[in-house]
């Protein structure tokens, strides 16, 4: 990175680097429009009066959250016509489970997708409490509220996510029934698959239009196994099954000759597979590679 802040500047800005992606990240559920947050960032705090700066991290982690604040806006608008289901950008988290933050909350792909749904006030206040945990006086400061209203952004923030979460597995379970599901799905074995899926399942492709998938949700046990199945023999070809860490949680990344063209994940509870992600559009896949690669 170049420019013409002085090299103390610098050394703030990749000092503070992991905790503003962590920020972006989970203001916008993709690790592209992260990274183009965190360049505008640079390209502002390159020019600022460093003198009037009390406390830099904190002046880069209000400049970041309030530009995610406005460039959600934008991608809000470009969801509203992407092609099939859209869902977040994977990031590989095997380093840094937390992706930057104290905890790793707001970072599955479950809670990313819910946090959807949230205005980007809310969403914005429910990073910074449950994932940096942040004063309210300080969330009331980035989002430029008080504290009263931080405190309420927050809790409907969280009843929102209460009333739709599920109670989810361990990671060892997880791990089980991912290895359980990939097995089934490679030779199309219709009588596993169902054994492992929960009676409501849902199976989400996202290709963005750009590769093959199923454009609509698949939705029930009886569908969704019947969909793996039909898909097998050509879908798992060739196909090496690497699993990692994305999310915070295990996953398969899927590649034919080293080149990654799918993340898979799966969103359990103790009813089996609730959920089955399949992370498909090649514009989303630059954050993740196989362990090794």
């Amino acid at each position: 990175m170049t420019g013409t802040a002085p090299s103390y500047a610098l050394a703030l800005y990749e000092s503070a680097r992991p905790r503003l992606f962590g920020v972006a990240y989970r203001m916008l559920g993709s690790a592209a429009e992260a990274e183009d947050v965190l360049q505008e960032v640079w390209l502002r705090w390159e020019r600022v009066d460093y003198a009037d700066v009390v406390e830099p991290i904190a002046f880069l982690v209000t400049m970041t959250t309030r530009l995610a604040i406005n460039e959600l806006q934008s991608a809000r608008v470009r969801r509203e016509v992407y092609v099939g289901p859209w869902l977040p950008e994977p990031v590989d988290t095997s380093d840094d489970p937390t992706l930057g933050a104290e905890r790793a909350e707001a970072l599955g792909v479950a809670v990313l997708l819910m946090l959807e749904r949230l205005s980007p006030t809310e969403r914005a206040a429910y990073v910074l409490r449950e994932a940096f945990a942040y004063p309210y006086e300080e969330v009331a400061v980035v989002v430029q509220t008080s504290v009263v209203a931080a405190r309420q952004l927050v809790s409907r923030a969280r009843k929102h996510l209460a009333s739709e979460r599920r109670r989810e597995v361990t990671d060892a379970e997880q791990h089980r029934l991912l290895a359980a599901f990939v097995a089934a799905a490679r030779t199309g074995d219709l009588d596993r698959l169902e054994a492992l899926l929960a009676e409501d399942v849902v199976s989400l492709s996202d290709g963005g239009g750009v590769v093959r998938a199923s454009r609509i949700p698949v939705v029930g046990r009886d569908r969704v196994a019947k969909f793996v199945r039909a898909f097998h023999e050509h879908f798992w070809e060739g196909v090496d099954a690497t699993p990692t860490t994305t999310n915070g949680r295990p996953s398969m990344v899927l590649s034919r000759e080293g080149a990654v063209f799918a993340v898979l994940a799966l969103e359990c509870s103790p009813q089996g597979v609730e959920r089955i992600l399949w992370m498909m559009n090649p514009h989303k896949l630059g954050a993740v590679t196989p362990h090794g690669a």
